[in-house]
């Protein structure tokens, strides 16, 4: 696991909704710069989670 894993666990326990932790098993925080077969997993959960949650309209009180 990463060395930074515990900041990324504090973070989302800080998050609002929506929130989302993904490990990828077996890489550390510098195999996502440049190891495929770390990055692609990576960029697909990120698209999709922001393709998802991106452009939602605006709730009142909270910017979307």
């Amino acid at each position: 696991m990463a060395a930074t894993a515990h900041f990324s666990g504090i973070a989302v326990e800080r998050a609002g909704e929506p929130e989302k932790l993904f490990v990828i098993d077996g890489a550390s925080h510098f195999y996502l710069y440049d190891r495929d077969a770390y990055v692609s997993p990576a960029s697909a959960k990120l698209t999709s989670f922001f393709g998802e949650h991106l452009n939602q309209p605006q709730v009142e009180g909270r910017a979307a």
